[in-house]
């Protein structure tokens, strides 16, 4: 039976109708600041797609802490009030049933059932952008923890002494394995005078360095930018090899902007995990694969788990 599942995100809500695994019916639309400007967007969104296409249920997929009751009590970025109750609010302004799960794990579930980790049950999912974005599927079910709020996979602590994190921490994995630690690593490395095509990209000015500005520069086959990546990488395979110490999955999935770069930093993650790895010659294969379902995954993911 078909879903609408939405994907709110910092600057998009997009929803999609899904009907055994296709996308029948699409819309977004900006994302507003604002309690209640947050809901009516949402509303607004399923409402349109109602006219569509039929359904009767809705999942939506919220960045931050969503507990089991569909509250959303933390959201560093969106311009919400800790503790808003997303789906009561919505069920009652809709008269449907709503669903609703953190971004990250509607994302994780939606590869699971339909993109690069389908077939496996033992799944998690690791989205590189801004900042860091974790699904967990265990015993071909998701992970949700004792109050919904597992999954905050960029916030493990990796460094007790490294930069600040906007969650109140320091040294957060996403501090170093995501965009703004990758342009971080590039900015270091153009102040001890390296990184000579990459500052070039970003019009001459070190500081300027972004996470795409090595990127491009990999993508032309730049040594410096390439040493980069790899201690990027480094970053990135750290992070997931505790994760596959404390989950024990069959498969990593990596999202978000990052992995566009495709094998260049793909190859030397898979590498450095295979090292860093507990025991790594005595177990099966952890498979490192890239996400399938694009920009779409969380919205699929949260009308799969709303059906």
């Amino acid at each position: 039976m078909a879903a609408c599942g939405v994907d709110l995100g910092g600057t998009k809500c997009l929803g999609v109708v899904l009907d055994a695994g296709e996308i029948v019916a699409e819309h977004r639309v900006p994302t507003p600041e604002g309690d209640d400007a947050v809901v009516s967007a949402l509303a607004g969104v399923v409402e349109t797609l109602r006219e569509a296409t039929p359904f009767d249920a809705v999942g939506v997929g919220a960045p931050g802490l969503v507990d089991r009751e569909g509250v959303l009590h933390f959201a560093p970025n969106l311009t919400v009030s800790p503790g808003l109750a997303l789906r009561s609010v919505l069920e009652e302004r809709l008269g449907l049933s709503v669903s609703v799960d953190n971004d990250a794990t509607c994302a994780a579930w939606g590869e699971r059932q339909w993109g690069a980790a389908r077939g496996f049950d033992h799944v998690v999912m690791a989205t590189l952008g801004t900042g860091i974005g974790g699904g967990i599927v265990a015993d071909g079910q998701v992970y949700r923890g004792a109050n919904g709020f597992a999954g905050e996979i960029g916030h493990m602590g990796v460094h007790p002494e490294g930069p600040d994190c906007r969650c109140g921490q320091q040294g957060c994995w996403e501090r170093y394995a995501s965009g703004g630690g990758l342009g971080r690593l590039a900015r270091d490395a153009a102040s001890a005078g390296s990184a000579t095509r990459v500052v070039e990209l970003a019009g001459g000015d070190g500081q300027e360095v972004r996470g795409e500005h090595v990127t491009r520069a990999v993508a032309e086959g730049d040594p410096e930018a390439i040493e980069i990546m790899d201690r990027f990488a480094g970053w990135v395979a750290l992070g997931l090899a505790d994760l596959a110490n404390i989950f024990d999955p069959q498969v990593l999935v990596l999202g978000g902007g990052l992995v566009t770069a495709g094998e260049a930093l793909l190859a030397p993650v898979r590498r450095a995990f295979r090292e860093l790895l507990a025991g790594a010659e005595w177990r099966p294969e952890v498979k490192i694969v890239t996400a399938e379902l694009g920009a779409h995954a969380g919205a699929i993911g949260a009308a799969d788990l709303a059906s």
